[in-house]
């Protein structure tokens, strides 16, 4: 059927409207297929700039019409809807957790989805954060297929997912299981092709980001998550090979189908793309050393026990296929210096480096002479030789050589004398002799190669030639098996009696020694107590070594620290458990402390306390230190992980070591055993719990801690911030920077002065980390010294012991050269005041105090005294008074500025404590919104003192030389200076974050301008010049910031009251008070009229102060000014029939404001009032009007002097609209203000909050349906007005401003929609459309002018603005006339 092009037109844009309102868009991204049909071509309709692709423009222009509906931006909104496709795609042929690939009809879905999203992202309308943050909540359910896709369709990188992912375990995890399942899958799938290319791919991004060059923490942290991320991937990979290998693995099952895929990727083809790096050699050669030192269990003297089983032949293909594998990207020379290198910096796994060098002379002949010739290398040939492993004739070495080359020579010849001397086998009786010849030959042969038989252990495992040499450690491994044979069978073990007789110079020399280790003896006896109960009756301790023993457990008793009952129940309660091992290490290396004999085997105590606490922790730590990345804590409420029992069982044993040890020498003297164990404490995943724990213990328990603990503590402190290079940043929130903290700063920031008793413990604990540094570290260099402490911890303690001594603020006598008061703070009746005097007068500490860092300024008292809360406070008020005093005016303020002081500078002083106060209040305050809507200040504002000294100093500064009464021009404020700099530094824009924090700075500048006097708003008169103070910084505050912040066309009453205040007080000290309080509000007029019409708003409770004290101080009638504000009060009352006096917008300011208060019933009466007179003022009327529509959709719950409601002010509006149009006065001039030309612009922008002013479009258009449309388009400028409203109205909803009114219910059917902006624009957009055919050719004069700043403009309004301006005179003939 044929239709006319009108008809044909409106049925196809009812066919687009109706496909527009039903799409589900979930299903509809699901179905698309492939190009669309040659049919109706309604892609043109839909999207015009997308006529190729019909699926895909008609879901791009659904999603807007979508996300314009829910009001979320369009790119969030098709992300949303793509990622929740996917997870349909990924779940429809099942569970996809055991899978990776996708079915063809998966894949055939997936590729159309990916299409749309490839012309979403080509029109702006795709966020891939959004995408990436979706699909890792759904990550159960995602494919690894998919995620590949992505990658390859370059519509989400996959580097960019796995970076968007804040928990990098969980995403390690991720990638782990699904490239398993992908090598599982990869044989057996129909898909292989492109399994292999998935994988092929995501190794060679894996190698590249994992193994780049220089890759140090210095870079960027995207780069660097992503490299550690691939990095810690292969590793866990490679790791996993390597223990299903160990483990022995059946060939065909799910371990050999991913060890043998897995060591596929090692090809050479595999890297072919990436041939121009040196990533493959970087990742070939650190695969190597893993497999070279993966579990390195076994010692030289445990491979030549197992040669047999080590021959080439028995190792496992897929080894030695990785061996291969490996050895195409290496040179001989490579290799074999890389495994020398090995060899000489790691704990090896003999058995895989035999194999490995097995496979790499017979692969790599060249290798051999290599392998021949290499130093060192005579014993891994030598036991190469004695597995049997085909090295070839060539590298056979001479057997003298074999057994003197090196240490594994030594072994593998003193092994089977050792065996056959300690337990010779049974021989027949007519052989003995020949047995009897073989052990004089073993004995000398031993002597020769320097094997003490003697030091032999009494259980020791002769395949370990390691312990030949250590028979201390040996000991005490005998002590524990003796004890362990007589728990169980009660009886002296045969092997102690026969040491004690054939073996003595071992028996008395190690193990009688390491069993008498001196300790807290039980109450009831233990197995080691009963065994040596019995050794003592038995005759076998001699009774001088006995009597010691028992001397030395009494002083054990009597030194027993504060906090070893604590630590002996928790190592009672894990002694059972998992802990045990690393409960008994730790006890073993508390008893080596107790005994100053043994403390040449601390440092092995310390190194098997890392083993026990690695084996504990059950962890594989990644290589290097922990530093390279953050530590993310909560300080106010920190929470303890799965580790608490390690890390209770850690810091017990350190606080009793440092005790226990400093009894018996100074910190300098006792070795680096207290390093070595905070060192244990810094692997990845303990230090976070190490540092939760010493959260708790430091800031919330620590005035209840015993002194022990704190000394403890402190000690630990000092070598955590030793090894600050290696440890990582700890961010730990508000208030801290945005860089994080250093873990020596962390932890001095946990130190706080809120209360006495916390006062108190801070003195203690920095004393104590100060006393143990400079003990510690004193010979050392300066820097070195400087290194263990924190500047934030010296500086705190400068601040508390001048705020708690007085005698600390006198000029210090000659130095002090005794040493700092360590010792002394070890006795259990240590003064710790005095010890923290004694340190103060040290010599060494005033030296460190020179230093710049550690300068105590003015800056970093203000910020620790605004901590102090009086209430709690350890001094009393006057105390406080008094210090506060001496440090101000005494202490800092002549200090000079490079010392941390003011130069003498009073105002400096004022200035510096009112940035830190500012600093203060935005970091420790929680905003709320009151009752009234407003923003307010809350919560303990610290400190009050402080602001008091303020007060005193600005009063100081009114007082002084810089007073106003010098002739001098002023140079303003230095508050005002002040708030303008810190103004500057903010981020400008109108975003909600950047307006939240203006807002947050100003009321902070409010509350500081409140508090002090008013004459800082209004300054007194200049002598010699005109009467007028000088206002000029506050009014550019007002006009530049507080306008921006107010509501309709006031300010606040407490500024409002405290400016006329402070003009009072101006005009008190002028010799004209009335002409100087004329000459200020004169200026208010034109520079900053919002005071005016604030004033106008508060009269009420503003006039009876302002007359009272005129009154009492300057006996007169009120200045001119002051009465014309009265007057325009006045003017208002029924009975009142004089004209307004003023400016019109002050009386339309004062007339408003009446409305409001009375409500709609009283503005018919106030406008007929008006008479011919006022349509100046009705003009002005109205704009106040729409400022406070506006108000009313901006905060729709009214406040108290401002309580209308949104139908309230509409109606308001519509009133004086209708009076203005009846009396025929041109209002569209409100909607054209500028700054130029001295208009209505010059003022009444002055009025509004910006914001409002670019709102102004809204109200337009919400009112044109109560004015007289015939009317308004018979005006001229009306056009042009209504065009530039639409334009900026849809700029104002493209940038979500308009998201911040209000939507409210419409009470008739004409004004359903104005408080929606969606509604409201399609209005807008109908109306534009019917008027502009109607409107008059010189209405078109500016209106190209408007299209050429507008390119984007409504296509449709820009076509009937076009057509009309082309159309010929006699199109006005169709208009109707206007008769009247």
């Amino acid at each position: 059927q044929m239709y006319s092009p009108g008809t044909e037109q409106k049925l196809q844009e009812s066919a687009v409207h109706l496909l527009r309102r039903h799409l589900n868009l979930n299903d509809l991204l699901l179905e698309v297929e492939g190009a669309p049909r040659k049919t109706l071509c309604l892609n043109q309709l839909i999207d015009p700039e997308a006529c190729t692709n019909l699926s895909s423009s008609l879901i791009g222009s659904a999603l807007r019409d979508q996300a314009s509906r829910l009001g979320v931006p369009v790119a969030v909104l098709s992300s949303r809807m793509v990622a929740s496709s996917i997870t349909q795609i990924c779940v429809s042929d099942g569970e996809p957790s055991h899978r990776v690939l996708l079915s063809a009809e998966q894949r055939k879905k997936l590729s159309s989805l990916l299409e749309v999203a490839q012309y979403l992202l080509a029109h702006s309308m795709f966020s891939r954060f959004s995408l990436c943050q979706q699909l890792w909540e759904v990550q159960g359910s995602l494919l690894l297929e998919v995620v590949w896709q992505l990658h390859i369709q370059n519509v989400v990188s996959f580097q960019e997912l796995l970076e968007s992912h804040a928990d990098t375990q969980a995403t390690v995890a991720w990638l782990f299981r699904n490239l398993c399942l992908l090598c599982e899958e990869m044989e057996a799938s129909p898909y292989s092709d492109i399994a292999s290319a998935m994988l092929s791919d995501l190794v060679q991004m894996f190698v590249l980001r994992g193994f780049q060059k220089n890759s140090d923490l210095r870079r960027n942290v995207e780069p660097e998550q992503m490299g550690q991320l691939a990095f810690v991937v292969l590793q866990r990979m490679l790791i996993f090979a390597l223990e299903a290998l160990a483990a022995g693995m059946q060939d065909g099952s799910p371990q050999h189908k991913v060890v043998k895929c897995w060591f596929g990727v090692f090809c050479g083809h595999t890297y072919d793309r990436m041939i121009s790096t040196d990533s493959p050699k970087r990742f070939f050669s650190h695969t190597l050393t893993q497999v070279l030192t993966h579990k390195p269990v076994l010692t030289v003297s445990d491979a030549v026990q197992m040669q047999k089983e080590w021959s080439f032949a028995k190792t496992h293909p897929l080894l030695t296929g990785l061996y291969r594998r490996l050895f195409t990207m290496l040179s001989p020379e490579e290799l074999v210096g890389h495994l020398q290198e090995v060899l000489e910096t790691h704990e090896v796994n003999w058995r895989h480096v035999l194999s490995c060098v097995s496979t790499l002379v017979i692969c790599l002949p060249e290798a051999q002479q290599l392998v021949k010739g290499a130093p060192g290398w005579e014993p891994c040939a030598a036991l190469s030789v004695e597995c049997g492993l085909p090295f070839g004739s060539g590298l056979l070495l001479p057997p003298r050589k074999v057994t003197s080359s090196s240490r594994a020579g030594v072994t593998c010849s003193a092994i089977c004398p050792q065996a056959h001397i300690l337990h010779p086998p049974l021989v027949p009786s007519k052989y003995r002799s020949l047995l009897t010849d073989y052990v004089t030959l073993a004995k000398t042969r031993l002597a020769d190669l320097k094997v003490s038989l003697e030091n032999m252990g009494l259980y020791e495992d002769l395949s370990s030639a390691r312990d030949v040499t250590e028979p201390h450690s040996q000991a005490h491994q005998d002590v524990e098996k003796a004890i362990a044979v007589f728990e169980h069978t009660g009886r002296i073990p045969s092997a102690v009696m026969e040491a004690s007789i054939f073996r003595r110079p071992y028996y008395t020399a190690h193990f009688l020694p390491a069993l008498l280790t001196p300790r807290v003896l039980p109450k009831t006896p233990d197995p080691r107590a009963a065994l040596i109960e019995s050794l003592r009756r038995a005759d076998k301790i001699p009774l001088s070594l006995y009597s010691a023993y028992c001397q030395a457990c009494s002083t054990a008793e009597e030194k027993k620290p504060e906090s070893a009952a604590p630590g002996m129940k928790v190592e009672a309660v894990c002694a059972e458990g998992p802990l045990g091992p690393l409960a008994a290490a730790l006890r073993e290396l508390r008893a080596a402390m107790t005994d100053p004999t043994q403390y040449d085997v601390v440092a092995a105590r310390v190194a098997v306390v890392s083993e026990r606490l690695d084996a504990a922790l059950g962890r594989a730590e990644e290589d290097g230190s922990s530093g390279g990345s953050q530590i993310q804590l909560s300080v106010l409420t920190p929470g303890l992980e799965q580790q608490e029992r390690e890390v209770s069982l850690l810091l017990t044993c350190f606080c009793q070591n440092l005790i226990v040890a400093s009894g018996f020498a100074s910190p300098d003297r006792q070795g680096p055993w207290a390093s070595r164990l905070a060192t244990a404490m810094c692997g990845r995943r303990l230090l976070p719990v190490v540092l939760t724990r010493l959260c708790q213990l430091l800031r919330h328990q620590g005035p209840s801690l015993s002194a022990s603990h704190v000394l403890g503590l402190a000690a630990l402190v000092v070598h955590l911030a030793q090894s600050r290079s290696v440890l990582p940043e700890v961010p730990v929130g508000l208030p801290a920077p945005a860089e994080g903290l250093s873990v020596a700063e962390f932890l001095s920031s946990l130190l706080t002065f809120r209360t006495s008793e916390t006062s108190l413990f801070c003195l203690k604990f920095c004393t104590a980390v100060i006393s143990y540094s400079l003990c510690k570290y004193s010979s050392l260099s300066r820097d070195t010294l400087c290194g263990c402490l924190s500047p934030a911890l010296v500086k705190k303690f400068q601040f508390i012991i001048l705020r708690l001594f007085p005698e600390a603020r006198d000029p210090l006598c000659p130095e002090d050269t005794a040493d700092p008061p360590w010792r002394p703070l070890c006795r259990p009746s240590a003064d710790w005041q005095q010890a923290a005097l004694c340190l103060w007068k040290q010599r060494t500490f005033r030296e460190l105090l020179k230093e710049k860092e550690f300068h105590l300024t003015y800056r970093d008292w203000l910020r620790l005294e605004l901590e102090i809360q009086p209430e709690v406070d350890c001094l009393s008020d006057t105390e406080r008074w008094d210090f506060q005093q001496w440090a101000l005016h005494e202490y800092f303020l002549p200090k000079p500025s490079a010392a941390g002081g003011c130069d003498g500078d009073l105002q400096v002083a004022c200035a510096v404590l009112v940035d830190v106060l500012i600093d203060f209040r935005q970091s420790s305050r929680s905003y709320n919104y009151s009752e009234t809507s407003d923003l307010v200040l809350s919560g303990c504002p610290g400190n009050r003192d402080i602001f008091s000294r303020l007060q005193e100093m600005a009063a100081g500064l009114e007082r002084g030389p810089a007073a106003p009464c010098s002739r001098s021009p002023p140079r303003g404020h230095f508050l005002f200076g002040v708030f303008r700099r810190r103004l500057q530094a903010l981020a400008s824009g109108w975003d909600v974050a950047a307006r939240l924090q203006r807002q947050r700075e100003l009321l902070v500048y409010k509350w500081i301008l409140l508090g002090l006097p008013p004459s800082i708003v209004v300054g007194c008169p200049q002598a010699g010049r005109p009467a007028a103070p000088d206002c000029t910084e506050f009014f550019h505050l007002v006009n530049s910031e507080l306008r921006n912040f107010s509501h309709g066309s006031a300010l606040t009453h407490d500024l409002t009251v405290h400016f006329f205040r402070g003009l009072l007080n101006a005009c008190s000290q002028s010799g004209d008070p009335s002409r100087t309080a004329d000459l200020v509000l004169t200026a208010c007029q034109t520079e900053c009229p919002l005071v005016l019409t604030s004033a106008l708003l508060w009269w009420p409770r503003l006039e009876p102060e302002l007359r009272s004290r005129w009154r009492r101080c300057l006996q007169g009638p009120l200045p001119q000014e002051l009465q014309r504000l009265w007057e325009a009060q006045r003017c208002l009352l029924p009975d009142t029939a004089s004209p307004a006096p003023g400016p019109a917008w002050l009386s339309a300011a004062a007339l408003y404001f009446e409305i409001q208060r009375a409500g709609k019933d009283r503005v018919k009466s106030q406008l007929e009032r008006l008479g011919c007179q006022g349509e100046e003022l009705l003009v002005f009327l109205f704009f106040f009007s729409l400022m406070g529509l506006l108000s009313s959709h901006l905060t729709p719950h009214g406040r108290p002097h401002q309580a209308v409601d949104t139908p309230k002010a509409l109606d308001i509006c519509a009133e004086i609209l209708g009076c203005l149009e009846k009396r025929r006065v041109s209002w569209l001039e409100l909607f054209q203000l500028t700054e130029t030309g001295g208009g209505l612009g010059h003022v009444l922008l002055r009025l509004a909050p910006d914001q409002y002013v670019r709102l102004l479009p809204f109200a337009f258009y919400s009112l044109l349906s109560y004015s007289d449309e015939d009317a308004l388009i018979g005006e001229d400028a009306f056009l042009h007005v209504a065009v530039d409203m639409y334009l900026k109205l849809i700029r104002l909803f493209v940038a979500g401003e308009t998201s911040a009114l209000s939507t409210v219910a419409s009470r008739s059917r004409e004004r359903r929609g104005q408080g929606d902006p969606v509604g409201l624009i399609t209005e807008a957009r109908r109306f534009l459309l019917r008027s502009i055919p109607r409107c008059p050719k010189e209405s078109f004069s500016n209106v190209a002018e408007l299209l050429a700043t507008s390119a984007d403009c409504d296509p449709d309004v820009r076509a009937a603005l076009l057509s009309r301006q082309q159309a010929g005179p006699d199109a006005d003939l169709y208009r109707e006339p206007r008769l009247f």
